[in-house]
C-alpha cells in the first residue's frame, strides 16, 4: 500500500493541531488555573481529558488492543468524517462504497465534496471484491465496507474482505457496528497485518448506549495520531466518559443483553416466516431483521397507526419491498407480532 503520509491531504500532513491547556499539562495538581475554567461546580467545571486516557485503558483490556491504536469519537460518524477529511482532497479524490449500506458514508462525502462510487452487492447481498476494486482509480483514497452490513444484516465472506485489503493501496474502512451479534470474529486481531485498515465499532448497539454518542476507531498508531490531530480538542464530554466507564465496569452486562437479543431474534424470524404477507426473511448477523413483502408502505403505516415504528427500506437499492425490524425486548416483540397477526 501507499504510505500514510502519501495518502494524506497535504494540508493535513502539515497541520499543526490546536494545543489545549490539558495538552500542555496532564496529571495531578492542587490548583488548576490554566484553562480559564469556572472554579465552581466540580467536576463538571473542568474540561474533560481530551484523549480519554482512563476510558481507553478500559477499552484496551476488553478489546485486547493497545491504547495507541484507539480513537474515540462522537459516535462512529465522527471517525467516518475525519477519515474522509484526512485522506480525500475535496473536488479531486473519491471513495468507493458498497450499495446498499450505511448512509453516513455518502452524507459525509457530500459534505466534504467527495465523489462516491457505489458498487452494488450481489442479489444475495454478498460482497464482490473484484467489482469493488475495478471501481477504484488513481483518485480513490478510501473504500468503505460495513460487515455485518446495514440494512442487509449479513457478514461478508472474509476472503472477499481480504481480497479488498490486499488489492487496494489506499485506506479500507471496515465498519463493525453490529459485530457483537455476529458469529464471525472481528478483524481487530488482524490490524497489524493490514496497515491500511481502519475498524469502526460503537457503544450504540450491543452496549446499549446510543444516547451517549460514543464510537470507536481502531487502526495503526500512525493513523490514530492523524485522527487525534484533526478532532476537536474536547470531542468526548465528561458525562459520556463517566457513563461509559460505569457500564464497562459491569463486565457481563453486554454479554447477557446480546444473548437475550439473539434468542429473541430467532423467535422473531421464525414467527415472521409464518406470515402470508412475508415473502422472504433474509439471513442476519445483526440485531435486526430484513424482510420482503408485497406492500411495505401499507404495513409500515399500519404499524405506525398502532404506535409501532419499524424502518421502510423499500427505496434502497436491492431492498425493494423491504422492511427492517430491530429486535426489541420480549414485550416489544410480542406487541409487534400481535399487531402483525391482524394482517394475517
Amino acid at each position: 500500500m501507499k504510505s500514510i503520509n502519501n495518502l494524506l491531504r497535504p494540508n493535513i500532513r502539515n497541520l499543526k493541531p490546536y494545543s489545549s491547556a490539558r495538552d500542555e499539562f496532564s496529571g495531578e495538581a492542587a490548583v488548576f488555573l490554566d484553562a480559564n475554567e469556572n472554579p465552581f461546580n466540580a467536576p463538571f467545571n473542568r474540561y474533560p481529558d481530551p484523549y480519554q486516557r482512563e476510558l481507553k485503558k478500559r477499552i484496551s483490556k476488553i478489546k485486547e488492543i493497545h491504547e495507541e491504536s484507539i480513537f474515540l469519537g462522537n459516535g462512529s460518524d465522527e471517525a467516518i468524517d475525519i477519515a474522509i477529511r484526512a485522506f480525500c482532497e475535496p473536488g479531486k479524490d473519491n471513495i468507493v462504497s458498497i450499495s446498499p449500506t450505511y448512509g453516513m458514508y455518502q452524507v459525509s462525502a457530500d459534505i466534504n465534496n467527495i465523489e462516491v462510487k457505489k458498487v452494488l452487492l450481489t442479489p444475495d447481498f454478498e460482497l464482490d471484491a473484484e467489482a469493488l476494486l475495478e471501481a477504484t482509480d488513481e483518485h480513490t483514497k478510501i473504500i468503505f465496507l460495513c460487515s455485518p452490513n446495514n440494512p442487509t444484516g449479513n457478514c461478508f465472506n472474509p476472503q472477499e474482505v481480504k481480497n479488498v485489503l490486499n488489492g487496494f493501496d489506499g485506506i479500507v474502512v471496515l465498519d463493525e457496528a453490529y459485530i457483537d451479534f455476529a458469529p464471525d470474529k472481528s478483524w481487530l486481531k488482524k490490524l497489524k497485518q493490514y496497515p491500511n485498515l481502519i475498524i469502526l465499532q460503537t457503544f450504540s448497539k450491543a452496549w446499549g448506549m446510543a444516547g451517549i454518542r460514543l464510537g470507536m476507531a481502531f487502526a495503526q498508531k500512525e493513523i490514530i495520531n492523524v485522527f487525534s490531530k484533526i478532532k476537536y480538542p474536547y470531542n468526548i464530554n465528561i458525562l459520556t466518559q463517566q457513563k461509559a466507564l460505569e457500564l464497562l465496569s459491569e463486565n457481563d452486562t453486554m454479554g447477557k443483553w446480546v444473548k437475550q437479543l439473539l434468542e429473541e431474534r430467532g423467535v422473531l424470524i421464525n414467527t415472521l416466516k409464518t406470515k402470508k404477507f412475508v415473502q422472504k426473511v433474509y439471513p442476519t448477523d445483526a440485531n435486526f431483521v430484513l424482510l420482503k413483502t408485497p406492500e411495505p408502505k401499507k404495513i409500515y403505516n399500519y404499524l405506525v397507526d398502532r404506535k409501532i415504528i419499524v424502518r421502510d427500506r423499500s427505496n434502497v437499492a436491492l431492498c425493494e419491498g423491504c422492511l427492517r425490524i430491530t429486535v426489541g425486548t420480549p414485550e416489544e416483540n410480542r406487541k409487534l407480532i400481535e399487531a402483525l397477526d391482524g394482517l394475517s
